[in-house]
């Protein structure tokens, strides 16, 4: 029987959404129960058409839409930021280099800060680096030497806190919390905190390249042998001060938390896309 002119070629074809792969009930009973007085290709046909059409919709909470949001990701932007770091130590210290990453920050209130670490043989270097400008905007200078604690663990809050975040961090101590100020402490903008908090980047997952300069667990195995070496080298020895590396809880002692959950929530603490202001 010829199909020119059968109807069911013209029938509407529904438009599934994306990663919707499973047959629609009217699919389902053509399948199972067939039809011998009618020619099958139609209804290929068909089905072929729902999946062409589908593929023009792309899904825009996909991965990668997400990830272009995030300004470090542009081509050239993360490779921009390691030339001007690279030329900056070269031009004040010339220390050797031994490696880059981008971590996120976490202040002593909780906020997000993203931020590119530098690891030379003597010096940690904590950039904030802006990925719309390409420019550094603030260089935190740390002597490796000075660092005499660095805690890993799952993070901890308060009974009482409202505001708390799951995974797990690194602190780096070259301070005691204990002698910091008062002022300090209660300073959401203060820069004399004795210590930094660190977890891994939000697009860590997005490339092959991301997933080395993202892990944390890559910048510890470079930090802590590099710090041992400080120690000796600073005195001489090779009996200075040793290194205490501890496993335990990440305290941050936040408790209402309503800056750091507008901030969180709406990644203030990275060079993001923010949309369209105008139209």
């Amino acid at each position: 029987m010829s199909t020119i002119g059968n109807f069911e070629v013209f029938q509407p074809v529904s438009l599934k959404q994306e990663g919707d792969d499973q047959p629609s009930e009217t699919d389902r009973l053509s399948m199972e129960e067939g039809d011998p007085g009618k020619d099958s290709v139609p209804r290929r046909i068909s089905r072929q058409s729902s999946v062409t059409e589908s593929t023009l919709y792309p899904n825009p909470y996909h991965q990668p839409y997400i990830s272009r949001k995030y300004f470090v990701t542009r081509p050239g932007a993360m490779e921009t930021a390691i030339e001007d770091l690279k030329s900056h130590i070269a031009e004040t210290s010339g220390d050797t280099i031994q490696g880059f990453w981008l971590l996120t920050k976490i202040d002593h209130w909780n906020n997000e800060k993203e931020r590119i670490l530098l690891l030379t043989d003597k010096t940690l270097l904590i950039c904030k680096y802006d990925f719309i400008m390409l420019s550094c905007v603030q260089l935190q200078r740390i002597p490796l030497s000075a660092v005499f604690r660095v805690c890993l663990g799952k993070f901890a809050f308060p009974g009482l806190s409202l505001d708390k975040r799951q995974g797990e961090g690194l602190r780096i101590y070259w301070g005691s919390p204990e002698d910091q100020s008062l002022l300090s402490r209660w300073n959401p903008w203060s820069t004399e905190v004795p210590y930094a908090t660190f977890t891994e980047h939000p697009m860590k997952y997005t490339s092959e390249k991301f997933l080395e300069i993202c892990k944390l667990s890559g910048f510890t195995s470079k930090l802590v042998p590099a710090i041992q070496n400080a120690c000796k080298d600073s005195t001489g020895s090779g009996k200075g001060r040793r290194l205490i590396v501890l496993t335990e809880p990440i305290l941050i002692e936040t408790y209402t938390g309503l800056m750091s959950f507008i901030g969180n929530r709406n990644k203030l603490g990275y060079s993001l896309a923010r949309g369209s202001i105008g139209f």
